[in-house]
């Protein structure tokens, strides 16, 4: 693929496109952002890098973390880890409450808030330390030990948090969370709060463009079908209640955050993230959806 004639291309079109939506204010910290940020950056399994923007800034990566603590939970739990959170796409809000309680307890995926919840609570239960053990692997992947969760975003969203709360209290009283609580929520209030930039996201996500394999070490993350498995949960469920429309037409798997993040895998390729805060209506960056929709047309490397 010629990656440098497709930036080029990308550059151009930038100038042209408008940028829509508003920043995630509903968390204090987020909406302190300057929405006109943009940053991209493309890593091959080759390890070539293409990049465009900010690439080097960070950002809060929000509900992007939630696929990498997916990779340690289901590691460590194999299809266990399905008996306590489902695999289907959401259809509503991606806090929902009603659907929660309907389905007694069980979260829809695991890149849901709730789902996310549910694979910290496996993390408590599972690992001696956490969130210094998760950190170390984020680092690891990405190749920086300098990569660190944001007291202040966290914060931020601790004091504006409270559906979150209700939501692990809500699984609580189904049985679905084991651990207290509260020590699941702050768990998973700080996975939120990791702030990255776009090369690094990319490098770090380059283990699912590689068959489970970090590139960058050679080691085996996960296994080939775990690998397969997360880009499928990725691609139906990783853009919100709009994921449908996405697959349609972008076609690869996805995980957005309200940070402004995207990170998108194709497998066997590359990995790309996409940084621009201003979000649509249903909480996901419109220029980089706009961008990857151009970018897999452009390419014709839908993996459909």
């Amino acid at each position: 693929m010629d990656y440098k004639s497709l930036f080029t291309e990308i550059s151009i079109l930038l100038k042209a496109m408008d940028d829509r939506g508003e920043v995630a204010s509903y968390i204090p910290e987020l909406g302190k952002v300057d929405p006109g940020s943009f940053a991209m950056h493309l890593t091959s399994v080759e390890n070539l890098g293409f990049g465009l923007g900010a690439m080097d800034e960070r950002f809060s990566i929000q509900s992007i973390a939630k696929v990498l603590s997916l990779a340690v939970a289901f590691d460590l739990e194999d299809d266990r880890l399905w008996r306590r959170v489902g695999v289907e796409p959401l259809g509503s809000p991606f806090n929902s409450l009603v659907q929660l309680e309907y389905e007694n307890g069980i979260p829809r995926n695991p890149l849901i808030n709730a789902g996310a919840l549910v694979v910290c609570d496996i993390l408590v239960s599972r690992l001696e330390h956490p969130e210094r053990d998760f950190i170390a692997f984020v680092r690891k992947l990405a190749g920086n030990p300098d990569i660190d969760y944001s007291p202040r975003i966290s914060a931020s969203e601790k004091r504006t948090g409270f559906r979150n709360a209700a939501l692990v209290n809500l699984m609580k009283a189904y049985g679905n969370i084991e651990n207290d609580a509260d020590t699941v929520l702050n768990v998973y209030l700080n996975l939120c709060s990791i702030e990255m930039s776009c090369r690094e996201l990319a490098q770090a996500f380059l283990f699912l463009a590689a068959g489970g394999v970090n590139p960058l070490t050679g080691e085996r993350v996960v296994s080939v079908s775990k690998s397969k498995r997360i880009n499928a949960i990725m691609l139906l469920c990783g853009f919100y209640d709009e994921a449908g429309e996405f697959a349609f037409k972008v076609g690869l798997p996805v995980k957005s955050g309200v940070g402004g993040g995207i990170i998108a895998i194709h497998p066997g390729n590359y990995s790309v993230a996409i940084w621009s805060p201003r979000l649509n209506e249903k909480g996901n960056s419109y220029r980089g959806m706009k961008i990857l929709e151009f970018m897999t047309t452009w390419t014709q490397s839908s993996i459909f």
